[in-house]
């Protein structure tokens, strides 16, 4: 019975491969995945995630494989591949730049995977998480403090310019203005900031001080903009 569905194979997608051994490629790159993504929960699992970007992980690299499998020694089927997924828009928000060598981490994973070099793929999905573990629990290159975006309301008749940089001065180690910008048909402007606060900083004083100087307009501190994620705790 495998034999005929193995020859019935051989011949449809014209490649060697076995039809028992595309499925233990196709298998192991899904595992592969699985696993990857599982290290992407935990590396991120104070910053939060996509669940549809794990679920991408999962499976990208069994895609890849099946694709190396379909291109095979095929130059002619290679540049008709590509001809088809030029044809395809891809969308995505911007995101966390380590986000990026995860998707890669996992195209190679199912570039390995669709040569036939399972055993490879396994010993180089396991080192890349072991490394990516050790950088997430040691904090390697984490700031003591994280970048955050101030903005103040005030109304047209002051004069931005230093208008609180003793405030900022005060509470913050690093501040600087990234964009004044006019609201309510020009009776009123929207200072933007990007600040890095002091270590143990009381940020209800920082607003209250603020709240003082700009007439009690709206004041907004927020971290830098992020998607919709999912938060755990004890992953």
């Amino acid at each position: 019975m495998f034999e005929s569905i193995d020859t019935w194979f051989s011949e449809i997608m014209n490649v060697s491969v076995s039809f028992g051994n595309v499925i233990i490629i196709v298998l192991s790159s899904v595992v592969l995945g699985l696993i990857v993504s599982i290290a992407y929960m935990f590396t991120h699992r104070k910053d939060g995630w996509v669940q549809s970007f794990t679920i991408t992980l999962v499976m990208l690299p069994a895609i890849v494989a099946i694709i190396i499998l379909l291109v095979g020694s095929s130059v002619a089927r290679a540049f008709s591949l590509a001809g088809a997924f030029s044809l395809i828009r891809f969308r995505s928000a911007p995101g966390d730049p380590k986000d990026i060598s995860y998707v890669f981490f996992t195209v190679a994973i199912g570039l390995a995977c669709g040569m036939g070099y399972i055993p490879h793929a396994a010993l180089f999905a396991i080192l890349v998480c072991v490394v990516m573990l050790v950088l997430e629990l040691t904090k390697y290159g984490a700031p003591r403090s994280s970048m955050m975006t101030l903005k103040v309301t005030i109304p047209e008749n002051l004069n931005f310019k230093n208008l609180f940089d003793d405030i900022l001065v005060k509470y913050t180690k690093m501040y600087k203005m990234k964009r004044v910008k006019t609201t309510e048909f020009g009776s009123l402007f929207e200072l933007t900031y990007t600040i890095k606060l002091n270590d143990n900083c009381d940020q209800k004083a920082l607003i209250d001080e603020l709240r003082t100087r700009n007439g009690n307009l709206t004041i907004s501190l927020n971290m830098l903009p992020q998607e919709d994620k999912v938060y755990v705790d004890n992953l």
